[in-house]
């Protein structure tokens, strides 16, 4: 799994990003923004932006699972491909928890959504749109997100 040693130079600015640039005082960064979900109206969330701590912060809590992750994919046996699968949504969970900062226009079972709630109880697509946004801010092509 190489989902942590990419730059975003390899490509341009997204939308987010510019977005996110877009108005600001010159010098000026906001180290979080805010999207809009694209699954459900009305819904807005707000991610941290990749740093260099912040890379280094999410390498050293994906290292343990990723390389358990490789092995098990590697491996023929139907319990270790099932085995694979969980690690990968655990990775996920890891980057819902890093990277999310709060979430907006959305209850669940009549409480404000946080993370822990969005992982637990939350709708399974809007929480894939969020995961997919962070791994976008950490530089991600398509098929290291599929990862």
């Amino acid at each position: 799994m190489n989902f942590l040693s990419r730059s975003d130079r390899r490509r341009g600015a997204g939308d987010s990003e510019k977005r996110a640039t877009r108005g600001s005082a010159s010098g000026a960064y906001e180290s979080v923004i805010t999207l809009q979900s694209r699954l459900i109206p009305g819904i807005t969330f707000a991610i941290y932006r990749i740093s260099f701590g912040r890379r280094m912060e999410l390498s050293r809590r994906a290292r343990e699972i990723s390389m358990k992750a490789e092995f098990l994919e590697a491996g023929n046996l139907l319990q270790e491909k099932i085995e694979a699968g969980l690690l990968a949504q655990e990775v996920d969970a890891m980057y819902l928890t890093w990277g999310l900062v709060s979430i907006s226009g959305l209850t669940i079972d009549g409480e404000a959504a946080t993370a822990a709630t969005l992982l637990e109880r939350g709708p399974d697509n809007l929480t894939k749109e969020i995961v997919v946004a962070i791994k976008e801010q950490c530089g991600l092509s398509e098929a290291e997100r599929k990862n």
